[in-house]
């Protein structure tokens, strides 16, 4: 309990600070810090995953940083590849899955040393419209590919959507942060259907992750803007390469 309560805030934390990102350790916690079974981490993983990014999306709300319309292209598309992420999950070893998963991170923490610069684009036109013909097929094609991952390692997936969002889609960064966390919930929810009758889950050590989560995520977000965003990115990076590392070792040395 006390390990889920620590490691639950550390991940709300990142997520409030990075929106997004600070998930994709969430699984690792939940197996090597809390101890759960793979089957069992990955859906309790979306569920912490999901309401903290429900909670940490708040005052971007407020703020007017969400993209609604694109946000639901790209959740719908994510949300049906999560239910094949996950029929692959069922399929695959879990040791293959961890190092898959390893690999996943090391590609995660490589796009976030790169420099995201808003680009614009068919999503976020000049003045301030969409082109759907040409946005409609990016928005679909980059959410099916991130649900699918969803489903597979049970990340909110907030590492891949950013980027998508900034550089394939052209949003601003500030509006692809908000809209990222509404289709990580989106994503979350779909996955957690699409898992949750594979494994017996602990709902007191899920209610105290995602407590401890959702009240660092609340808290981040509050003073995010007032940290150095390019910073806080690169020390997270070299952080996903470690926990990398370890995840991979460990999935090798567990025969």
């Amino acid at each position: 309990m006390t390990a889920a309560l620590v490691l639950g805030a550390l991940i709300g934390v990142l997520l409030g600070l990075l929106g997004g990102g600070g998930s994709i350790l969430a699984v690792p916690a939940l197996v090597y810090g809390v101890g759960l079974p793979l089957r069992a981490a990955v859906p309790t993983s979306l569920l912490v995953v999901g309401i903290s990014s429900a909670t940490a999306v708040l005052p971007r709300l407020r703020a007017g940083q969400v993209q609604w319309r694109i946000a639901a292209v790209f959740g719908s598309a994510g949300a049906a590849a999560a239910f094949g992420g996950a029929t692959v999950n069922r399929l695959v070893d879990p040791r293959a899955v961890l190092v898959g998963f390893a690999a996943l991170m090391v590609a995660a923490g490589a796009g976030m040393l790169r420099e995201q610069a808003t680009v614009g684009g068919d999503c976020a036109l000049p003045g301030g419209g969409v082109n759907w013909r040409g946005c409609l097929p990016k928005a679909v094609g980059a959410g099916v590919v991130v649900g699918f991952f969803t489903g597979l390692f049970g990340v909110g997936g907030g590492f891949l959507i950013i980027p998508a969002l900034v550089l394939l889609l052209g949003l601003p960064m500030t509006v692809a942060v908000g809209t990222s966390l509404v289709i990580i919930v989106t994503n979350s929810v779909a996955g957690f259907a699409a898992h949750a009758g594979d494994a017996v889950l602990d709902y007191r050590i899920a209610a105290v992750f995602t407590l401890a989560a959702t009240v660092g995520s609340i808290t981040a977000a509050r003073v995010a803007a007032r940290l150095p965003a390019d910073r806080l990115r690169r020390w997270f990076a070299y952080l996903v390469f470690a926990v990398a590392a370890f995840v991979a070792v460990q999935a090798l040395l567990n025969r």
